[in-house]
């Protein structure tokens, strides 16, 4: 289980890097999709 607080500062520290590099905005959400699907999987097994 991951912890509750780990996702709120996942993103805010996404948000930060797209503010300051909006190129990186791709990339980010490619990974947080990935992990959100990866961790939905993990979860239900």
């Amino acid at each position: 289980m991951i912890h509750p607080v780990v996702g709120p500062v996942v993103a805010i520290i996404a948000g930060i890097l797209i503010l300051i590099f909006p190129e990186l905005l791709n990339i980010v959400v490619a990974i947080y999709l990935i992990a959100v699907g990866l961790i939905g999987l993990v979860g239900t097994v």
